[in-house]
């Protein structure tokens, strides 16, 4: 899968799944994983970017089985960020599914 494409599909994902639930960084690399190919090298960068655009805000819990785990709680416009950029998914996949079926026809 293109890499770019991989990466903005990453984030969508990233948003979401924050937004249903304050989550630590390997938490979304587990959860990611299950259904797409995915590296920490990929999620990290994207947890800070995100972070430094104000889409999410950090928390650090104790954990029995390590360090500290930094958690991350969607903000507000995080929340926005996330509900347009599934709609705007919502839309593309389904133009790009319309022309997927219009060629299979032929």
């Amino acid at each position: 899968m293109n890499t770019q494409f991989k990466k903005g599909v990453i984030e969508m994902c990233v948003l979401n799944l924050v937004a249903s639930e304050d989550r630590y960084g390997y938490e979304l690399i587990e959860t990611i994983s299950k259904s797409i190919e995915i590296s920490e090298g990929t999620i990290y960068p994207i947890l800070r970017r995100l972070s430094k655009e104000g889409y999410f805000e950090t928390y650090l819990v104790e954990s029995t089985s390590g360090p500290p785990r930094k958690y991350y709680k969607i903000t507000k416009l995080g929340k926005e960020a996330a509900l347009d950029l599934t709609k705007e998914w919502k839309s593309f996949a389904e133009k790009v599914n319309q022309i997927l079926k219009s060629n299979n026809n032929r």
